[in-house]
């Protein structure tokens, strides 16, 4: 009995291939999961394996039968399957090859022998492994009429596919004709249709060969109806290509009889396109007149004329500009200030003007559009703020810059008859806006050139001039164009490079550069948050702390604008950045201890005062385009015969000066207490430190007169009073500019008392009380006036 049940155990384990061999098909045998598709018995297919489980699988079954039992995932996402993530039946497979490839997956070619059912599957190995059930396929005793019809439909399914275009190899299509076993010919055409995986799983799964082969009839069906209809749209499609070959070909030998005749479809079409579009525009009189010209004279000329381009671009930039397209104002003040202050801190006067304008254009509406010019150093927010007007206004933005510009064609167009003609840069602007009463920028109008060619600046003064901007012509349309509605704003570091007309023309607002809290407050609300948001990170990996953005502004930035802060502020997010990048997700916080590890050490060394009165040496404040700094004034004297020495990189200006102060010294020694021998037997030296940095302008006079008359009276200089003033010959105190960044310097540096001329007081009207009350003025009409207050006291002498 045991010997019996050990022949059936044998016979279940045995396959009979075609050629009457039988294999020895194991019990247990490892297992490859598959993602998207199903190997039918006798089909041999290419595999690439990537997971480590499926690689020692190979290994295993290469070490021993070679056999190896192909299972299908029911999820292909699935990146660590288990036993319920595959399909329980599956195909033993024999490994054929094997070929390791250079990425590390392995590549191999297996033959699907049987169908097999799992029954366990040990998953604790390093590969699958599973105990299966071979599922053989039954014998059919006679075959019926039924099965062999079954077959030859098959058969002739398989022929007519290829026909209609089915990939199908030769050795398969033969190997079919001479299959007559139902299921074989069954695997064998489901391994060649394009079944979905669920599909085909479906398929291995009928163990009836006889109900497998009508199920894959149903599927060839459907793919048949598929392949005719491909096949219906090729045919379609190709004899539309023909249609469309067949017509462009009449259409060229149309147009070669059009140019034998001299006519034009094309242009003609072109020209009642330009007719409709001039009846459905609102323009003046004289540029309809126009129009309707140029459109007559295109009609009579002939198409491959040079002179019919010429018109045809003329007419484009004529309809193309927007003659009559008006976007509406945004006429709410309080929603307009929001907006301005929200894109911009600070700038009070400019806020102001753009409101003013907003509450006449509301109660007029015939109002000119505003010409303003935006004066400060770079970085100070000029562009920008003209793009927050536009939006404030609810109006289109345009700017273009004119820094370099040469050429008046720039700016008024050139003439229709030279080759390659375009309007001016206005003209341009307002075609790529759409719009006719747009905000337009002009940047860097102080550094406009001139030359052989032309000067832009003069160009500009019709542009710019509210009483004949109007009918601005551009020698390329050669009619008047409206620009009383457009805002105007223009840009300048400097005025003095501009032509005085041209400046006349515009209304100036300066911005004369941020002080250190407006440059905390701009940091912290707007250049922090842009740039973490645009070094990817966010406020859960980094914070500033205000210390942090206060030393970065006084010890890495010397600037009127912020240029240099946001850089400043952007090396640090990029360094942030990197560190996340590597994998580090906590936040970083940025402090005044720890932002010298990010930007190394400072940059700039403030002003400081010496803490002490010498001999000499007296203090100025200067103006520069960065905002005001420190300048310390050094004077002494050696024998000789009164000769004036200056050193330092001084201009004319500041040696007149020196010379003036000589001079005003020389003549009051009277008055001053000074002996008089001391001009004929001393040569004297003025010197002012940073020689490499060239210095001019008139406002260092008082200091330069104090630190001169202290080195005669040898009398000491207070070193917590600076100063800056024109002095005359005669001892007056004249005012000067820039008080602004020379308070702000003076606040910076720890000066507590400073002295201005008496005209300067109406200056300090612009500086913000937090600043002005941490310092006393001494506002003085002459130099007496300064000596007293700038010199140490002589000491009195007692009598014995």
């Amino acid at each position: 009995m045991a010997k019996k049940e050990d022949d059936s155990e044998n016979e279940f384990e045995n396959v009979v291939e075609d050629d009457g061999q039988k294999l020895n098909i194991p019990k247990e045998m490892p297992v490859l999961m598959l993602r998207d598709i199903v190997v039918f018995p006798y089909m041999v297919v290419p595999l690439f394996v990537g997971r480590e489980k499926s690689k020692e699988a190979i290994d295993h079954a290469l070490s021993s039968h070679r056999m190896i039992l192909l299972l299908t995932q029911k999820d292909m996402e699935i990146e660590d399957p288990k036993r319920e993530d595959a399909f329980e039946i599956g195909t033993v497979a024999l490994v054929m090859r094997m070929l390791k490839l250079p990425d590390g997956r392995v590549r191999i070619l297996a033959q699907g022998i049987v169908r097999a059912k799992l029954q366990t599957l040990d998953e604790e190995k390093e590969y699958f492994s599973a105990r299966i059930k071979v599922l053989h396929e039954p014998e059919d005793i006679e075959k019926s009429i039924q099965s062999e019809a079954l077959v030859r439909n098959v058969r002739e399914g398989l022929d007519k596919a290829s026909a209609l275009g089915k990939n199908i190899a030769a050795e398969v299509m033969i190997l079919a004709a001479n299959v007559d076993e139902p299921g074989r010919l069954a695997d064998l055409a489901a391994a060649n249709l394009d079944l979905k995986v669920h599909e085909a799983q479906e398929l291995l799964e009928i163990q009836d060969s006889f109900l497998r082969l009508k199920k894959v009839y149903e599927f060839l069906t459907m793919e048949l109806e598929l392949l005719d209809v491909q096949s219906k749209i090729s045919s379609e499609a190709k004899g539309e290509m023909d249609k469309l070959q067949k017509q462009y070909f009449l259409r060229q030998q149309i147009k070669a009889i059009q140019k034998e005749l001299g006519e034009d479809t094309e242009i003609q079409e072109e020209i009642r396109g330009f007719q409709d579009k001039l009846k459905k525009m609102k323009v003046a009189q004289e540029v309809r007149e126009e129009l309707e010209k140029q459109i007559s004279r295109l009609s009579q000329m002939h198409p491959e004329s040079a002179e019919t381009a010429v018109v045809r671009n003329y007419l484009d930039w004529m309809f193309a500009l927007p003659w009559n397209k008006t976007t509406k104002d945004n006429l709410d003040l309080k929603s307009a200030k929001g907006i301005l202050d929200e894109d911009h801190y600070g700038l009070d006067k400019v806020k102001e003007r753009i409101l003013e304008y907003l509450g006449v254009r509301k109660l007029s509406k015939t109002i000119k559009g505003p010409i303003l010019c935006f004066v400060g150093p770079p970085g100070v927010g000029k562009t920008s703020l003209g793009r927050s007007i536009s939006r404030a206004l609810g109006r289109k933005f345009i700017r273009i810059s004119l820094g370099g510009v040469r050429d008046e064609a720039e700016i008024r167009g050139h003439r229709r008859t030279y080759v390659g003609a375009m309007p001016g840069r206005i003209v341009q602007g307002l075609r790529r806006c759409g719009s006719n009463n747009p905000v337009f920028m002009m940047d860097e109008v102080d550094k406009i050139g001139a030359d052989f060619r032309g000067d832009p600046s003069s160009a500009l003064l019709e542009v710019l001039d509210p009483e004949q901007n109007f009918s601005f012509s551009d020698h390329y349309l050669g009619v008047p164009y409206d620009l009383s509605q457009v805002m105007f704003i223009t840009t300048a570091n400097l005025l003095d490079p501009i032509q005085p007309a041209f400046r006349d023309r515009m209304e100036t607002l300066h911005l004369p550069g941020y002080t250190e809290e407006e440059k905390l407050q701009i940091a912290l609300r707007h250049l922090v948050p842009k740039q973490i948001k645009e070094n990817a990170l966010d406020e859960k990996l980094i914070s500033f702390t205000r210390g942090a953005v206060q030393k970065i502004i006084s010890l890495y930035t010397r600037e009127a604008g912020v240029r240099n802060l946001e850089r400043e502020i952007a090396s640090i997010c990029r360094k942030v950045a990197r560190k996340v990048a590597e994998g580090k997700k906590s936040l970083t916080k940025i402090t005044s201890q720890n932002c010298e590890k990010y930007l190394g050490p400072p940059k700039i060394f403030r002003d400081q005062l010496q803490k002490e009165n010498r001999v000499g040496v007296a203090t100025g404040v200067a103006w520069t385009a960065a905002g005001g700094e420190l300048l310390f004034v050094e004077a002494t004297k050696m024998k000789g015969k009164g000769t004036l020495t200056l050193t330092g990189s001084l201009g004319d200006v500041m040696k007149e000066s020196a010379q003036a102060a000589l001079s005003f010294a020389r003549a009051h020694v009277k008055e001053l207490g000074i002996d008089g021998k001391i001009f004929s037997q001393n040569d004297f030296h003025i010197h002012i430190p940073e020689g490499a940095i060239p210095k001019d302008g008139p406002s260092a006079g008082v200091t330069m007169a104090t630190s001169l008359i202290s080195i005669c009276k040898s009398r000491e200089a207070r070193w917590d009073v600076a100063m800056t003033g024109e002095i005359t010959l005669t001892g007056n105190v004249l005012p000067v500019g820039g008080i602004k960044e020379k308070v702000l310097a003076a606040q910076r540096a720890g000066v507590k008392n400073f002295i201005l001329p008496l005209p300067n007081k109406k200056d300090l009207i612009d500086i913000p009380k937090n600043i002005t009350k941490d310092i006393n003025f001494i506002f003085v009409k002459d130099i007496s006036e300064v000596l007293k207050n700038a010199l140490v006291p002589a000491p009195v002498k007692t009598k014995k």
